[in-house]
């Protein structure tokens, strides 16, 4: 079994910074891309960074140049520092991973339960 949780969502006023971590645990044998998504209400989930195993990233353009995506490989954590937040970041927020199991061949993906995100005008 996997898990994925989120946690260092919260309230924060415009202008503001959080930091969201996704602790990885239970049966795995490698981790292979990680991302965060988000959902707004009554908007579509969206990907909003992703890292490889190797460190390579993506974002959307939308939060580049305030968002940093990095990861622990060895423990297994994926973090999410978010600057300069604006109202229109306010969305839940998701982790996914692809992670291959113990004792399986390929590699699925996984998600968290999200964390919300609310910013104030």
């Amino acid at each position: 079994q996997v898990q994925l949780v989120e946690s260092g969502g919260g309230l924060v006023q415009a202008g503001g910074s959080l930091r969201l971590s996704c602790a990885a645990s239970g049966s795995i044998w490698s981790i292979n891309d990680m991302g965060w998504y988000r959902q707004a209400p009554g908007k579509q989930r969206e990907l909003v960074a992703s890292i490889a195993s190797g460190g390579a990233t993506t974002y959307v353009d939308a939060v580049k140049g305030r968002f940093t995506i990095s990861r622990d490989n060895a423990k297994k954590m994926m973090y999410l520092q978010m600057n300069s937040l604006t109202p229109e970041d306010t969305a839940v927020y998701y982790c996914n991973a692809d992670v291959r199991a113990w004792l399986s061949t390929q590699y699925a993906a996984y998600w968290g339960q999200g964390t919300q995100v609310t910013v104030s005008s």
